[in-house]
């Protein structure tokens, strides 16, 4: 079974800055993987064309079964509020999204409260760090009824802010406890691979630098499992989309 997880930048290009949600097509089919989970994931937004962005993963994957959650409604960087879940399907979200291609029995949300604090920040174009107000995160859990039995797969995209998202780490665990099958998380966790499998107590499948996209010096994004093996090497694959690459790896029961 192959299992990827992907922070998308909402399908922008770091090399043109463009969004052409046709690359996303053509980046999901090149991955051509079982499961995949996105992240900074887009849904009627103007900055993406409006554009389902889960939809179309979909449709590129052939999968029978996915969702999108919001962790924010409105639009980004502008007049946003939390999401609840209680919004209408058509409104502008942005969030987080698994696609499967095996059937998926059940799902579960667990939305996950911003930290209070902010950081300074280095962006492009600007001169002096800007602080950054974090924002209200989301895990979405899965059970998908898989070729070899049901297994359980957590997406999520943790806060930037350190101590915080180790938090939020510890919170999502806490809710997957005694879920059925093995059990795959995966997402930007914002943090490396040490801490990542420590608080997790989870063993990390897929060990790759994964950011920046063009010369990636650190892993921010992981696979992190309980009662799977690897059967296959490690992918840090470079797209023509977004600033980080996609993490991809074959796997097994153990």
């Amino acid at each position: 079974m192959r299992i990827a997880t992907f922070n998308l930048l909402h399908g922008r290009s770091v090399t043109d800055g463009r969004v052409d949600p046709g690359r996303l097509s053509d980046a999901v089919v090149a991955l051509d993987t079982d499961v995949l989970a996105l992240q900074e994931v887009d849904r009627n937004q103007p900055r993406s064309h409006g554009a389902d962005l889960t939809a179309m993963a979909a449709e590129a994957m052939r999968a029978v079964d996915a969702r999108f959650v919001a962790a924010l409604t409105g639009t980004p960087g502008g007049a946003w509020t939390v999401a609840t879940g209680g919004e209408p399907a058509d409104s502008p979200g942005y969030g987080v999204a698994l696609v499967s291609r095996h059937p998926v029995v059940s799902w579960d949300v667990v939305r996950l409260g911003a930290a209070r604090a902010g950081l300074p920040m280095w962006l492009p174009g600007t001169h002096r760090p800007i602080l950054v107000r974090d924002e209200p995160r989301v895990a979405l859990t899965a059970v998908v009824d898989g070729p070899a039995g049901p297994f359980t797969v957590c997406t999520t995209h943790l806060s930037f802010v350190p101590g915080w998202n180790r938090r939020q780490l510890r919170q999502v665990m806490a809710t997957l406890s005694g879920r059925p099958g093995p059990l795959v998380l995966l997402g930007d966790l914002n943090m490396t691979p040490r801490p990542a499998a420590r608080v997790s107590g989870l063993l990390p499948l897929a060990a790759a630098p994964t950011f920046p996209v063009h010369r990636p010096t650190r892993q921010l994004d992981h696979v992190l499992v309980r009662g799977l093996r690897a059967t296959g090497p490690t992918e840090a694959v470079q797209l023509p989309l977004s600033d980080h690459r996609a993490l991809v790896v074959t796997c097994g029961p153990v």
